[in-house]
């Protein structure tokens, strides 16, 4: 920065010394004391460039307003000073207010044009922002004013690389290039990448020979000798020179025979024109690789009949002798094909008749004996895969003789839960999964697979307990698993307190998620200068590419659909008084039941006060313990955060603005998921925004024109097009245009019955249809029941999920008045569905406890009583 004419020499040495050493450094307190002498002087009381940087510094110490204030008051002083523009850019950027901060940038640029730190400030935020073209311009007056640093060039190159003008970014790279003197002999870690980032340029732009000769070039120099062959590789195939590629992926497979990508390159390769050719390709890989699991597995994709038969069975007698656990996840992927279930089940059945006989896989075999636990690896596989199939009784009697032979192995008790998580028992599930940790403590796996079990079993304060055992000591887990960004237990939980209908903790779950993707996307700011440092160029573009589609990742997509789902649920019944929900109704109750519920509120209140005092107590070491590290620490960084307080996030204004901000990310990014769309139009319904609600059923459509969500959606549509009397009549002739090209001109009704009949073997889709038809007409209740309620076998998606929605929806009065209809309907569930904790009779899990011995509870309300 310029030395400041306006102060004397003194002064000005301060002044450099506040910039350069106390803020670069983040010695914030020093450069607070030369910040007041400067100040002190009643000459200078109103410097500007001192005052920005005094604010600057407060703001760095989590002081915002205060360093607002001076800062604006420093710019009123100095309008034309360059300084006080960037250090109010710093302040907008620190703010994430990036458009701003990039006006205060140009605006400083107009007073100082030459200056690299504003420079390189704006390009960083350019580049943050998109602003493509802006940052080529950026990066080209920096390289203007320091063509001899490294970073200059690379900026420049990258800026045209993401413009997708790769011939420009290809030739700016080579003229660097040009530039570097290194020895051919010499390792090179940064030279090496440099080389495979221009090589990859080279790709994207479409100049396979010129790549391929890139690489035959500098192969010497390229360290990453792996990148070259399977580069090699990819080039060739491009480029049709068949024979070569074959040799490549043949290296490669002698390399790695376990790379599924070298068999399918492979076969890109030499293109066979039939099964019996491609099978020709892996046949040879058997003789190569006898122990290879890749190649045995590969052809049963393709294969059907005796040959899958051949092949599976080899495959499944290598695995069941070895002892491979995953074996059934390999093969997961083969049960959408009927026929194939059938083969691996008689196989697999075979076998364990055999071995419980002769101890060999076949009777007719001459080899040598399996060992018992081959056996063991059967019944596991057979656990899993009629739990795969939907035949839990017979799931369960397999993974249960396993567990008798074998009472230690731990993957056992892991697919007991999982059996009993499928058949919707969660918490007999998470009992099991409980079990499992039990047997290795010191297992995070386990451990992690526990708490979420308790998490969807509702043990919100049990999975917190079981995931203390691994974070911090000295902090409380669910803080501790906050900081650590531990996304999965923070979905878990959120869907849990939706679950118990505490949606204020719900949300500051699903907010917690968006701030970690917030930081993810700030968090990128570290890497704009060090990738061109490092020249980690290739992972760099990747990221960049991956920010660009951040909110894609299945952790927001589901806190967002589950924030959305909570939003929608409060704008449609709004909170009341909560002392009313809670008040029991004690009018009904004989003395003996009204003193044992008194006893149970009481032991809670106990409870309660117990649980309150720990949490203090918990509380009060935090804030030393914090207290302590800001003491230790000399500068503190930035101001905290916002607090994320559960009452106030359920009792937001205007719950369908706050869904519409965790929509619209997936609006953009995950365009191919039905939900995203519907629960777009469920937004939207309630709005009356009936452009946007027919954008939603459009885009639904074009993914699945008969999804049972979908049909609701049309069918509330129509009528609300029908009925609604404050629709400009011209949004009413498009709508109507629209509703005729799509469906015709049925009705609402006779658009449902149309749908009923096309799908009349579904169970969701008559569900879907049985609900319309008591919002079209509610003198259809019967009908709708008994549509909805079919549990023959003939129909088809019949499941535990299913049915659970119906019984769910005969008991809230979506179908009507069905409280008979739905005790009748629970108990032909119970009888398909046994496990099923939603359909079992009233007191089920009482008189479970009282028959497995568990009395505790009992024995202590005799005790209060007496």
């Amino acid at each position: 920065h310029r030395d400041v004419n306006l102060v004397p020499r003194c002064e000005s040495k301060l002044f450099t010394t506040i910039w350069s050493r106390c803020y670069e450094h983040k010695q914030y307190r020093n450069g607070l004391k030369f910040c007041k002498q400067i100040l002190s002087n009643p000459k200078f009381a109103e410097h500007g460039e001192t005052l920005a940087m005094k604010g600057l510094t407060l703001n760095c110490l989590g002081k915002k307003e205060e360093a607002y204030d001076l800062v604006r008051r420093g710019l009123r002083n100095d309008l034309k000073s360059h300084v006080c523009w960037h250090v109010y850019g710093l302040l907008q950027r620190s703010d994430k207010k990036y458009d701003e901060a990039i006006k205060c940038y140009r605006n400083a640029l107009k007073w100082d044009k030459d200056n690299l730190q504003i420079l390189r400030d704006l390009s960083l935020l350019q580049i943050q922002m998109r602003d493509l073209e802006g940052y080529r311009e950026t990066r080209y007056q920096l390289l203007q004013l320091r063509p001899a640093q490294r970073a200059s060039w690379i900026g420049y190159a990258i800026a045209y690389h993401l413009l997708e003008d790769y011939e420009m970014a290809a030739k700016i790279i080579e003229e660097f290039r040009k530039t570097q003197q290194t020895s051919p002999d010499k390792v090179d870690y940064e030279y090496s990448e440099l080389l495979l980032y221009q090589n990859q340029v080279l790709r994207e732009a479409g100049l396979y020979k010129e790549a391929l000769e890139h690489l035959s070039n500098y192969e010497k120099q390229i360290c990453d000798k792996l990148a070259v062959e399977e580069t090699r590789g990819e080039i060739l195939l491009k480029l049709e020179r068949l024979d070569e590629a074959t040799e490549v992926y043949r290296r490669l497979q002698e390399r790695n025979p376990e790379n599924w990508s070298y068999y399918r390159g492979l076969e890109n390769a030499l293109k066979p024109s039939s099964v019996e050719e491609t099978l020709k390709i892996y046949e040879e890989a058997w003789e190569k690789f006898p122990k290879g699991l890749v190649p045995r597995r590969l052809p049963l994709t393709f294969l059907s009949g005796e040959k899958f038969r051949e092949c599976l069975d080899r495959y499944l007698r290598m695995n069941f002798s070895k002892g491979c656990p995953p074996v059934f996840t390999t093969l997961k992927s083969l049960y959408n094909d009927k026929e194939k279930v059938a083969i691996i089940e008689e196989l697999v059945v075979g076998y364990e008749t055999s071995l419980k006989s002769c101890r060999m896989f076949n009777q007719n075999d001459d080899g040598k004996e399996e060992p018992p636990t081959t056996l063991l690896w059967v019944q596991y596989f057979l656990a899993q895969h009629y739990d795969m199939i939907g035949q839990q009784t017979l799931s369960l009697d397999y993974i249960n003789a396993a567990i008798e032979s074998t009472p230690t192995l731990i993957e056992l008790f892991l697919i007991k839960a999982k059996i009993y998580k499928h058949a919707g028992n969660i918490k007999e599930a998470a009992q099991w999964m409980d079990e499992a940790q039990a047997l290795d403590t010191a297992d995070r796996f386990i451990n992690s697979k526990c708490a979420k079990y308790m998490l969807k079993a509702g043990m919100i304060k049990e999975a917190e307990e079981m995931c203390s055992k691994f974070t911090r000591e000295g902090a409380s887990a669910v803080e501790n698993l906050n900081e650590m960004q531990c996304m999965w237990f923070q979905t878990e939980c959120a869907l849990a307190y939706k679950g118990m209908n505490k949606f204020g903790e719900a949300l500051k779950k699903c907010h917690e998620i968006e701030r970690h993707f917030v930081e993810i996307t700030d968090d990128q700011f570290d890497f704009h200068t060090y990738c061109m440092r490092k020249m980690t160029l290739r992972s760099y573009v990747d990221l960049l590419k991956l920010e660009d589609v951040l909110r894609m990742h299945p952790f927001y997509y589901k806190a967002a659909i589950t924030a959305i789902q909570i939003y929608l649920s409060l704008h449609d019944n709004p909170l009341t008084d909560d002392s009313k929900e809670l008040q029991a109704d004690t009018a009904n109750l004989s003395d003996k039941e009204l003193k044992k519920l008194r006893n149970k509120q009481r032991r809670a209140q106990k409870k309660a006060q117990l649980e309150e005092e720990k949490k203090n107590a918990e509380k009060e070491k935090q804030l030393k313990n914090q207290k302590k590290k800001k003491e230790d620490d000399d500068e503190e960084i930035g101001g905290p955060k916002e607090e994320l307080i559960p009452d106030k996030l359920v009792k937001v204004e205007n719950p369908l603005e706050e869904a519409v901000k965790f929509l619209m990310p997936l609006k953009h990014l995950v365009k191919d998921k039905i939900d995203t769309h519907l629960l777009a139009f469920e937004i939207y319904f309630r709005k009356d925004k009936y452009l946007l609600m027919l954008q939603s059923v459009k885009r639904a459509l074009a993914i699945d024109p008969d999804h049972p969500w979908l049909h609701q959606c049309l069918v509330r549509f129509f009528k609300g097009v029908s009925e609604s009397k404050e629709l400009p009549e011209v949004v009413r002739t498009v709508l109507k245009q629209e509703i005729t090209r799509l469906f015709g001109d049925s009705n609402a009704k006779s658009f449902n019955q149309a749908y009923l009949t096309k799908h009349s073997n579904s169970v969701p889709h008559r569900l879907a249809a049985a609900k319309m038809m008591v919002y079209l007409d509610s003198s259809t209740e019967t009908k709708a029941a008994e549509l909805a309620t079919a549990l023959d076998e003939s129909l088809d998606n019949r499941s535990i999920q299913i049915s659970t929605e119906v019984l769910e929806c005969l008991r809230s009065g979506v179908l009507g008045d069905c409280k008979e209809r739905a005790e009748s309907y629970r108990a032909e569930c119970h009888k398909l569905y046994p496990y099923t904790l939603a359909f079992t009779p009233p007191g089920y899990e009482e008189n479970t406890k009282i028959a497995n011995g568990d009395v505790s509870t009992e024995m202590e309300e005799l005790a209060n009583e007496m």
